[in-house]
């Protein structure tokens, strides 16, 4: 609906003003005290709401509002983003108050004004509620004080902030991909399609699939690149599987015979029997179901193609229609309408009787309005347990109990799920156990065929059952394949189909209420003359129900699945959110129109980031994973498919308490942190041990060494005490007077001629810790060298001098004869070093 006309404010005000009916249940409006809320005049400072996101930017502010749901006091202020509550007192965001701008279904204006004794009715003044419904399962009522005009500012920014005109106005686009950049997701696509095929040698890359040399093949399949340009058909990927038989050109001929030429593609291949799960749309047949295509059932045919002992044979093809069969005949008058098991070979025909887009809408509705009657926060404001001392139960007494378990029944919703996933384990069993292919679809290919493919996938193929391999599965089957996102999360696309995605109504105050003043069904129209968007809704929680699918699964096999349901829960928050661009659109053709993987950011980028943070022990991750359990196929029996209420989920905003994971669970991941953390404090115990034990150790080395260097030292003193002493006594022993002094000096006197002057030979002597130096110099002035007192020195104290006056030692350079030098130097080290002959040690 269109923003309200300025001019029609006076008769808005005059219906504002009428009082609505009294109201029934044991609550009552007065515990919220309105007129006591004093009105807030001081604003929230934009520079202190460190919370905002890059580029979100605020809107509007109302102050002094009350979160009717929790009786909540503070200041509601939407973004350009979503829509925060915060806390009066804390200033701390209140989580069931903050809601994404795109996770809104709807929201409405609600006058309620309490009657109470006669006569005072004009005194009591009316209350202005905005009930806000989202489609996360939360039903939100916020009320504001009267004459403040706040509802009406509030009113009008969701007006123009919750349907923005282009694609290019979502936050995503405007946010940008920050530090979640996106991979281009063909990259991706062409990646799992090589893992399919057994192709571990081909590796994708944005370079050959521009040049469009991607293709490959095995015995059976091949990668074709006929819908490149997606001329073919727009809603499929710009790459497809098909049999190596079928050429391309029987692939266009094939694909006229099948709405919105979605013809039948591979989705899976089984990588050890050869069997294959393929998907299309409906076939063409007419109203009298008599149109035939010989291209399409060729096409057909080859998919129950097998290869055993080098020859090909057939196998037993299924074709599973998702829809009740009598939609499918009265979609023959459309032109559509199902195969004849007579006309493709060693076929049957199967219908699974799951509901269209239409019935899960009003169905997931219900179920909101049922869990927001009888939750603990209920938005009118009056908690279903002991609410004000008062024994009730979902509004009434124990009575009700009955009649509101069958309200949940009447919902539909969990009869839906158990369809999906007996539909779903069927094709499963199929494939594994009879080794048969199965071809599947409803009327577009793209809803009910999307649910029951990815999730046969994800029962058969352990790897989708991983971080990654669930990326790739959603991103296959669900992106790439064409489900209309953007139609069915209602959001603005090229197409246009989008352009008027929200119920946005205006309750009218004349009305009555059944048993609230906002209590109002959250999937009933208007009685307002409808828009053509209600005539053309195509809003459906279809990919909603899908995850609640896998969460079913992952509560019957807990070891099976690598992620958690806390992992679901904001996976599905952020798809709803629009802060990302890989779900935005609906097709691959569309996003690479609007050029979504470079301008917006990545929803898996930002999921990565947050478990990387914390590693193995996030809560992203499932504790009980155990990928050796369960290495096959999951092949549920029928007795248990029988699907609960996702808590964690349905649950989380009407009854927190009991949405908060199992207690066992709970206990086990808080058991698993301590043990992690008590491991972690061991190793590095264990390594300062280690490392103590080293240091120990190299201590103890370098003492050994330092007593082996000192025992050295020590020995080389004696020797060289000793070897001094002797030199002393051997020069005194020619009459000469040796005196050494402090400073280690040596003098010697000679006094045997007196008519020259005494001469002086002085010795030095060197001791350290590591070795000693001894050396004597002997020098004379004397011409003649046999008389002289040296020369008899020389001769008392080299052993090696021979009767000629020659030197058995002559590299030793002791001796200079035929000049004045004369002398003697003893360095140990030195002697230690000279190559000694034996010849030097020879007698005479």
């Amino acid at each position: 609906m269109a923003a309200p006309n300025p001019r029609s404010g006076r008769s808005t005000s005059l219906r504002d003003s009428i009082d609505s009916e009294k109201l029934e249940g044991t609550g009552s409006w007065d515990a919220l005290e309105w007129t006591k809320i004093e009105h807030v005049t001081r604003s929230v400072s934009h520079a202190n709401l460190e919370f905002l996101l890059e580029a979100e930017r605020v809107i509007v502010e109302g102050y002094g509002v009350v979160l009717v749901n929790i009786d909540e006091a503070g200041t509601l202020i939407v973004t350009n983003f979503r829509v925060l509550f915060l806390s009066e007192g804390t200033r701390d965001i209140i989580a069931l108050g903050t809601i994404p701008l795109a996770t809104i279904e709807k929201f409405n204006k609600i006058v309620a004004k309490i009657q109470s004794a006669p006569r005072q009715t004009d005194k009591i003044p009316s209350q202005r509620l905005l009930q806000v419904i989202g489609k996360d399962m939360r039903v939100i009522v916020f009320g504001f004080r009267p004459r403040t005009k706040q509802r009406r500012r509030i009113y009008d920014a969701l007006l123009r902030c919750t349907k923005p005109a282009r694609i290019w106005d979502i936050y995503a686009f405007t946010s940008g991909p920050s530090k979640f950049s996106n991979i281009n997701p063909k990259v991706r696509l062409l990646n799992e399609y090589f893992r399919l095929l057994g192709d571990s040698s081909s590796l994708a890359s944005m370079e050959i699939i521009e040049n469009g040399s991607f293709s490959s093949s095995n015995e059976l399949w091949r990668i074709s690149n006929v819908n490149y340009n997606y001329t073919m058909c727009q809603s499929y990927p710009f790459a497809l599987i098909f049999p190596k038989s079928i050429s391309d050109q029987e692939v266009l001929q094939a694909s006229s015979f099948r709405a919105r030429s979605r013809l039948p593609v591979v989705s899976w291949c089984h990588p050890g029997s050869g069997a294959v799960l393929a998907r299309s749309s409906q076939p063409l047949v007419g109203l009298m179901m008599n149109m035939r295509s010989n291209a399409d059932e060729k096409l057909v045919a080859a998919l129950c193609t097998q290869l055993v002992g080098g020859r090909m044979t057939r196998r037993k093809l299924y074709i599973a229609d998702a829809r009740p069969r009598k939609n499918a005949l009265a979609n023959g008058a459309m032109g559509g309408g199902s195969e004849s098991s007579s006309n493709y070979f060693q076929s049957e025909i199967v219908f699974f009787g799951i509901d269209n887009i239409h019935a899960m809408r009003e169905s997931l509705s219900r179920l909101r309005d049922y869990l927001d009657t009888h939750g603990a926060t209920s938005s009118d404001g009056m908690s279903s347990f002991l609410r004000h001392g008062g024994w009730t139960w979902g509004g009434g007494n124990l009575s009700s109990m009955s009649a509101s378990v069958s309200t949940l029944g009447d919902s539909g919703w969990l009869i839906h799920v158990q369809s999906v996933l007996a539909g779903s384990a069927w094709i499963a069993a199929r494939i594994a156990l009879e080794s048969a292919s199965v071809l599947v679809h409803c009327s577009d290919g793209w809803d009910r065929t999307a649910q029951l493919i990815s999730l046969a996938n994800l029962l058969l193929d352990p790897y989708y059952r991983t971080f990654t391999g669930f990326q790739a599965l959603i991103e296959k089957d669900w992106l790439a394949f064409g489900h209309p996102f953007s139609d069915r999360v209602g959001m603005p696309s090229l197409s246009g189909s989008g352009d008027m995605p929200f119920e946005l109504s205006r309750q009218s105050s004349t009305g009555s209420f059944s048993s609230s003043p906002m209590r109002q069904s959250s999937g009933s129209i208007p009685s307002q003359a409808p828009s053509p968007s209600h005539a053309q809704n195509n809003y459906s929680p279809i990919f909603l129900q899908w995850v609640d699918c896998v969460s079913q699964l992952l509560r019957m096999y807990p070891f099976a699945f690598e992620f958690s349901p806390t992992f679901l829960v904001d996976f599905l928050d952020s798809v709803l959110s629009g802060r990302f661009g890989n779900f935005l659109c609906n097709s691959e053709k569309e996003r690479q129109q609007c050029g979504v993987s470079e301008a917006c950011g990545c929803l898996w980028a930002y999921l990565a980031d947050l478990r990387s943070s914390e590693g193995r022990s996030h809560a992203h991750y499932n504790f009980f994973y155990d990928p050796s359990k369960h290495d096959g196929p999951l092949l549920p029996p029928a007795a248990a498919l029988a699907p609960t209420l996702w808590p964690q989920f349905h649950l989380r905003w009407a009854c927190p308490s009991e949405a908060q994971d199992g207690e066992v669970e709970a206990q086990c991941r808080k058991t698993a942190l301590k043990l992690f953390e008590l491991q972690k404090a061991k190793e590095i115990a264990e390594k300062k041990a280690k490392d103590s034990m080293n240091a120990v150790e190299s201590l103890a080395a370098e003492l050994q060494n330092e007593k082996q260097v000192s025992n050295s030292a020590r020995n080389l003193a004696k020797m060289a005490s000793k070897e001094t002493a002797a030199i002393k006594r051997a020069v005194e022993s020619l009459g000469c007077k040796v005196q050494f002094a402090s400073s280690g000096d040596c003098a010697v006197d000679i006094e045997s001629n007196p008519t020259k002057s005494p001469q002086t030979y002085s010795a030095s002597r060197r001791e350290s810790d590591e070795k000693s130096d001894v050396s004597v110099s002997v020098t004379v002035v004397d011409d003649v060298a046999s008389s002289n007192p040296v020369g008899r020195v020389c001769e008392a104290l080299c052993p090696l001098r021979t009767q000629d006056g020659g030197c058995r030692w002559p590299d030793a350079g002791c001796a200079q004869l035929g000049s004045q030098f004369v002398g003697l130097k003893a360095n140990f080290d030195a002697f230690d070093r000279l190559s000694i002959y034996d010849s030097y040690f020879q007698s005479d």
